[in-house]
């Protein structure tokens, strides 16, 4: 995401690469084409005008520090200021009262049910709570339909009354429901329409007073731009909402709404949604956006991810038999799995410094492990536990299997047996540090 933006960015500060000294003419020649990067990401031009000024006045006047270039300089207070007008700082979701309510808002097709299984799934793995999901929506029985099946996929209940056509009353039983059976957080999702309407707007009046919720938010697709941007603000005149969440941030989105909605509504972005999968939910952290926008990664994110598929135990094993010498196919597969666990292919490169502008023009496949897996499936289990028995015949047999040839077969054993090695390397302390004084370094204390 924010390829084009982030690209842009950059062409904007080369502008003073080579100077030495910040000056109204070249800073005034950079913001130009900063607030004109803005504006094709589809930013508010008086957002986009605001920022550059702010941006202008606290770089006027400022010498150049002795570690800092003017180009460096402006893109820290370009950095800066980004973070300010995305929020400044993290938010979190209000789960106050017994049971936390938490009501969802937004147009229908902006990803609200989608995203009320993602929250679902959320709280319960990362908070510890025991959420219901609540079917809102009268109007599409759908609706009600795709809620059931994401329930059922993440293993939270759903509360639906199909015969009841009263939102209220629903919202209402959900939360006596909940509080029986021992349920500590309710996610009621509401119904939606293609365009605001004062029917739509009035059913969720009616539903917000009559359960107070602790948290509204207000879901909104983030390829709609600018739009978003609009669409929220009326929201919120009759809402009052208390958090934003931005869904697809993962499709071809400029970015606009993201940078800019926070100035407009004066309404914080609490979760990002990055794609179908219920585990593609960020939290949004301003400065970490601000640093993949202007194209350093977001290293932070990418080990929280690793972190959260790390299993303590497994990992133990795992040494044991690399130290041994024993890693296989099997063990290789489990690998694969916890990496696609972690997301998208091209958003998680995009986390590393650097990768951005390297990969903007890539077609990285979701499916990138597909042929892989299917290589290794076609393996048999003494095959997998013992690379060294596949001769000739063996590889005919797993390429057929696997609707590959003996070639692909042939470089996955090739890249597997290199694997190996530089685990089996890497395990042992005294080759380690053999190494590190071959190139050149003092080795590794204590060794």
């Amino acid at each position: 995401m924010f390829e084009n933006l982030t690209e842009k960015f950059d062409k904007a500060f080369q502008v003073l690469k080579g100077q030495g000294q910040i000056t109204e003419v070249n800073v005034a020649e950079t913001l130009k084409e900063v607030r004109r990067a803005l504006l094709d990401a589809d930013v508010n031009y008086k957002t986009a005008k605001d920022f550059t000024n702010e941006v202008k006045e606290k770089a006027m006047g400022r010498d150049v520090l002795t570690s800092l270039k003017p180009s460096e300089l402006l893109v820290k207070i370009t950095h800066e200021s980004l973070v300010e007008l995305m929020g400044g700082e993290q938010e979190e979701v209000n789960l106050k009262g017994n049971p936390a309510v938490i009501l969802m808002s937004g147009l229908q097709g902006s990803g609200k049910t989608t995203f009320s299984g993602k929250l679902a799934n959320h709280l319960k793995n990362k908070k510890g709570k025991t959420p219901l999901l609540v079917a809102c929506d009268v109007y599409r029985p759908a609706a009600i339909d795709q809620l059931h099946v994401v329930g059922e996929q993440i293993g939270v209940e759903v509360y639906s009354n199909r015969e009841e056509k009263d939102p209220v009353k629903i919202a209402q039983e959900a939360i006596l429901h909940a509080r029986s059976n021992g349920q500590n957080a309710v996610i009621v999702d509401t119904a939606g329409r293609l365009a605001v309407d004062e029917q739509m707007m009035g059913e969720i009046e009616a539903v917000k007073r009559a359960i107070e919720p602790s948290e509204t938010l207000f879901v909104v697709d983030a390829m709609t731009g600018q739009d978003a941007v609009n669409t929220a603000k009326t929201f919120n005149d009759r809402l009052d909402f208390d958090g934003v969440v931005l869904t697809k941030l993962d499709g071809d989105t400029r970015g606009g709404a993201a940078i800019s909605i926070k100035r407009v509504v004066d309404k914080p972005i609490k979760f990002v949604g990055t794609g179908e999968k219920m585990e593609a939910l960020d939290i949004f952290y301003p400065k970490r956006m601000a640093d993949r926008i202007l194209g350093m990664g977001d290293v932070v994110s990418l080990v929280e991810r690793a972190q959260e598929q790390y299993d303590e135990e497994k990992a133990r094993k795992l040494q044991k038999k690399i130290a041994k010498n024993e890693f296989n196919f099997d063990d290789f597969l489990d690998q694969i799995q916890q990496i696609k666990k972690m997301g998208n292919m091209k958003d998680l490169m995009g986390m590393i410094p650097g990768m951005g502008k390297a990969i903007k023009n890539m077609d990285i496949d979701d499916d990138a492990f597909k042929e892989i897996e299917a290589i290794i499936h076609s393996m048999t289990p003494q095959e997998r536990n013992n690379h060294k028995i596949i001769n000739g015949s063996r590889k005919k047999r797993i390429a057929k299997g696997s609707g590959t040839d003996v070639q692909e077969v042939n470089k996955l054993i090739k890249q597997f047996e290199q694997t190996r090695k530089m685990m089996q390397l890497m395990s042992n302390k005294k080759n380690m540090a053999n190494m590190m004084k071959m190139m050149g370094g003092r080795g590794i204390p204590g060794m």
